[in-house]
């Protein structure tokens, strides 16, 4: 089995201010999916993006051929006028055109040649605009994500159904598709969620609206479809006084979390203050499951998509009480969660011993890499471990946002000084993975598994997986797909230069194989 060990770090990179080019560059991809400058003869001599999924090539297979080589046949003559245009005006308007790839896209051509010595032509090429979507339900990540950033100045209307109707929708696609209809046709809300089946989240204003209409018009739903009513609902108040934005995202969160798995009663009827408080009356069971060990670990294969053959496992927490995102969510509420990242890692560390042909991925949370606490004390254990460190990976999770990069530097220069590898998890699922890719010596990147579900049904999702799998490999890390469930799944994600996923395809959490 490959071991885990990190690459040499690479020499320094990193700019503390935002760099001109960094921004100059986002914006451009902002807009555009590749970018391509060519020399005056048009021989391509830079290329970024998504080359490997429009082209089948990387972009650095492009450079030092010819511009009309991304274009097919039938365009090269409108091309050549193009660029004529361009050279003579100095800019090209957006023109329509069609890539030389496997399914011949088609595309939003643009340029510009900039002024002084050289005479560059700096190309901007994207999809087509696609025609207005309808509005859609949010998943549970986004859902949640959006009413942080109402807190403070709105509610939420959570909606509730009887568990018998919870598992009738499940085999009846039509009453579940009705369902959404009337929710996102709500004239008060801003944005619906669905949090768990059965159960749903609407962002509001600042005044709650009639929500017992809304319960009327969900039972009227659920009546013409032949199912009984009595719908639950709780209007939650998002006011945020007294709370800093860390505790009000984390209670938030956390109610959130109560609502879908437990409903209406699992949610505080006084806000997010109320839930706040009802986190911190946790503390003392909290830390007590952590100092005893009430919890497990189950082990999930990570597997290369060629080969078949499992590269390492991903450790994954399993509290004896409650669900897994709840307990963590207290955790990090009350402070506790380097205590139960070190747990885990004791956890781990015994696991690999018993096993030794077994390598495995940790997960780690951004509050416990940026404390020198915690590096002090798992720079101890690695360090009485040594054998074991190999066979070791490490996740760094986004449940909360790294704050002080200085010293989660040192925690992954830490790592990489023991040969310990560094992976991204959740990456595309917030704007802090981005950042981290940029700033952290990172040798694996695990995109979201919402893009792995939507790059079956959606163009824009595979190309946006597609930008984030070279924008990965440009800097030097591998890629794994989470929530790979089918061989569609797999074949996508493989064409897509995804090197492993992980996923029910290959194998549900379990223990950990002893052989």
């Amino acid at each position: 089995m490959e071991p885990l060990r990190a690459p040499p770090p690479p020499g320094p990179v990193r700019r503390t201010a935002a760099d001109p080019r960094d921004i100059f560059v986002t914006f451009a991809f902002a807009a555009a999916d590749l970018l391509v400058e060519t020399d005056p003869q048009g021989i391509v001599t830079f290329a970024a993006g998504a080359f490997r999924h429009h082209l089948g090539e990387t972009p650095d297979a492009f450079v030092g051929r010819p511009l009309e080589s991304l274009f097919a046949a039938e365009e090269r003559s409108a091309l050549g006028l193009a660029m004529q245009i361009l050279a003579t005006r100095g800019r090209l308007p957006p023109t329509a055109t069609r890539l030389n790839g496997p399914r011949r896209p088609n595309f939003c051509l643009a340029g510009l040649a900039p002024a002084g010595p050289g005479g560059r032509f700096c190309l901007t090429l994207g999809p087509l605009p696609a025609p207005p979507q309808a509005a859609s339900m949010a998943s549970r990540t986004v859902f949640t994500r959006a009413a942080a950033g109402a807190a403070g100045h709105g509610t939420l209307a959570l909606i509730d159904l009887p568990q018998d109707v919870r598992k009738a929708i499940g085999a009846r696609p039509e009453v579940e598709g009705a369902l959404d209809a009337a929710l996102l046709a709500e004239p008060g809300g801003s944005l619906a969620g669905r949090l768990a089946r059965g159960r749903y989240g609407l962002v509001m204003g600042a005044e709650p609206g009639n929500l017992a209409a809304l319960v009327a018009r969900i039972e009227a739903v659920l009546g013409s479809h032949g199912l009984p009513g009595d719908v639950s609902a709780r209007s939650l108040s998002l006011d945020t006084a007294g709370l800093t934005p860390a505790q009000a995202t984390r209670a938030l969160r956390h109610a959130l979390s109560r609502f879908a798995g437990h409903g209406v009663e699992g949610v505080p009827e006084g806000g997010l203050t109320e839930s706040l408080r009802q986190i911190a009356s946790r503390a003392g069971e909290v830390r007590r499951a952590i100092a005893e060990r009430r919890f497990s670990l189950l082990y999930q294969p990570i597997v290369d998509l060629q080969r078949r053959g499992t590269h390492h496992h991903e450790a994954l927490l399993r509290p004896r009480e409650g669900g897994v995102e709840e307990f963590v969510r207290c955790a990090e509420t009350v402070g506790l969660t380097e205590e139960l990242d070190l747990a885990v890692a004791d956890t781990v560390l015994d696991a690999l011993r018993f096993s030794p042909r077994a390598s495995i991925a940790l997960n780690v949370s951004g509050l416990s890499m940026q404390s020198p606490r915690f590096r002090q004390a798992l720079e101890a254990r690695l360090d009485a471990r040594t054998a074991l460190v190999p066979r070791l990976m490490v996740e760094l999770t986004e449940s909360v946002e790294v704050e002080d990069e200085a010293e989660a530097r040192a925690t992954i220069d830490m790592l990489r000084d023991r040969g310990i590898a560094l992976c991204i998890d959740d990456f595309g699922a917030g704007a802090a993975a981005f950042r981290y890719l940029r700033n952290f010596a990172v040798d694996w990147v695990k995109v979201d598994g919402a893009y792995v579900q939507a790059a079956l049904r959606s163009e824009k999702d595979r190309s946006f997986v597609a930008s984030m799998v070279d924008l990965s490999l440009a800097v030097g890390a591998r890629v794994i797909a989470e929530q790979v469930e089918t061989e569609e799944h797999a074949a996508v994600m493989a064409s897509l230069g995804v090197e492993m996923a992980q996923g029910y395809l290959f194998a549900r959490p379990g223990p950990l194989p002893k052989a």
